[in-house]
């Protein structure tokens, strides 16, 4: 399966940022899922936002690149600036690369496949993530969820179905937010009420999925599959 990394970027000024774009879109592993012109504006969006890095300047108003890295906690952050002594503190803060400007394509290469490769090892390395459930704080294995809906009672809470036939109920937790915890090459969002596992998908063709489970009728759950996600999914079930 291919792994494409879903990124944001972040440059207060335009210029830099349009070129930064215009770069990253010519890297395949790369996402852009946002762009942003202001820290604050992307860490006031950052709750509702799926990705897995952030290519940042560094000397910004407001709040630095520095800053906005450790607010990201657990995101991967590469740096661009034009500065050359904040290095040291961009490594100690864990940072995946420090690129002096102008930035060039083959060096933000160099830096993005820094990046995959450090996803992938955290990708592998997680087992689980804690969520709030109707039952309280609860442990979900990647390796037990099947496929997540919207609860039909109230659309915040969201429907695990598991392995075992299941059902966890999550509390008040939006799609973007379950999706950013969840292992990007294993899981798809495949419509706006539904996210399923890679491994449960037994057919599918351009407008359905056929999982590898059974409904209440005892006949195999079929998922719509929308436009808005089409390439997502193809791109994760390609061999």
């Amino acid at each position: 399966m291919n792994t494409k990394i879903k990124c944001l970027l972040l440059d207060d000024e335009l210029p830099g940022l349009t070129y930064l774009k215009m770069l990253c879109e010519q890297i395949p592993e790369l996402e852009v899922i946002k762009s942003f012109n202001d820290p604050q504006k992307l860490l006031d969006e950052v709750p509702d936002l799926d990705f897995d890095l952030c290519i940042s300047d560094i000397e910004m108003p407001g709040i630095d690149g520095l800053t906005l890295a450790n607010l990201l906690q657990n995101k991967l952050v590469i740096f661009t600036t034009a500065y050359k002594n904040y290095a040291a503190e961009a490594f100690d803060i864990n940072a995946v690369d420090y690129i002096t400007k102008p930035v060039t394509k083959e060096r933000l290469e160099k830096a993005v496949a820094k990046a995959l490769e450090r996803f992938q090892k955290l990708e592998s390395s997680k087992k689980f993530i804690h969520l709030n459930t109707d039952k309280g704080k609860s442990l979900l294995y990647f390796s037990q969820i099947q496929y997540i809906k919207t609860a039909l009672v109230d659309s915040r809470d969201k429907e695990v179905h598991l392995t075992d036939g299941s059902i966890l109920i999550l509390k008040n937790i939006n799609f973007a937010s379950l999706l950013n915890q969840l292992p990007n090459a294993d899981f798809c969002r495949v419509n706006k009420k539904e996210i399923i596992a890679i491994k449960a998908v037994q057919y599918f063709n351009h407008n359905e999925i056929t999982l590898s489970i059974h409904g209440k009728s005892g006949k195999p759950i079929v998922l719509f599959l929308s436009d808005t996600y089409r390439n997502d999914f193809l791109m994760k079930v390609k061999i």
